[in-house]
């Protein structure tokens, strides 16, 4: 983790609070999911999300801002960017594939339209909570919260 930037809001009590001050868009949401497909020009962006081209230039602008994605010089002539996700971007990943499955268990009711699998061996893959100090699968049922170190102290 990194030190937060101070030209940026100040971090909300509320850790859900202040990833959605950054994600709360479904807009948002859906050019991670084209950045994790490799989707990286904001031409294909546009095409595959047909997004009117303000909102996308926005979302991408935030997006870079806040150290999600970087932006990259691909073409000097003329000048052109790519958009790829930083390790702060990666680590968005377990996200996307909760809200995937979510869709799936809850709003698909022919099935998931997309199966993700392990790229080594093309088995379907699978989501859950484990204790790595204990080495156990849990549920949501069984999970506590306390405050933290980041917590106000009022």
């Amino acid at each position: 983790m990194s030190d937060p930037d101070p030209s940026l809001p100040a971090v909300s009590a509320c850790s859900i609070q202040a990833s959605l001050d950054v994600l709360g868009d479904r807009w948002t949401i859906l050019i991670l999911r084209d950045a994790f497909r490799g989707v990286r020009r904001f031409d294909d962006f546009r095409k595959d999300l047909d997004i009117a081209r303000p909102v996308l230039t926005d979302r991408l602008k935030r997006l870079v801002e806040h150290g999600v994605l970087i932006r990259q010089l691909y073409c000097e002539r003329p000048p052109r960017h790519e958009y790829r996700l930083t390790p702060k971007g990666m680590a968005l990943s377990p996200t996307l594939v909760a809200l995937m499955r979510w869709g799936d268990d809850w709003l698909s009711s022919d099935g998931p339209p997309t199966v993700l699998t392990h790229e080594a061996c093309g088995h379907p893959l699978d989501q859950q909570f484990v204790c790595w100090h204990c080495d156990e699968t849990f549920t949501p049922h069984q999970i506590a919260s306390r405050p933290g170190p980041g917590a106000p102290t009022t």
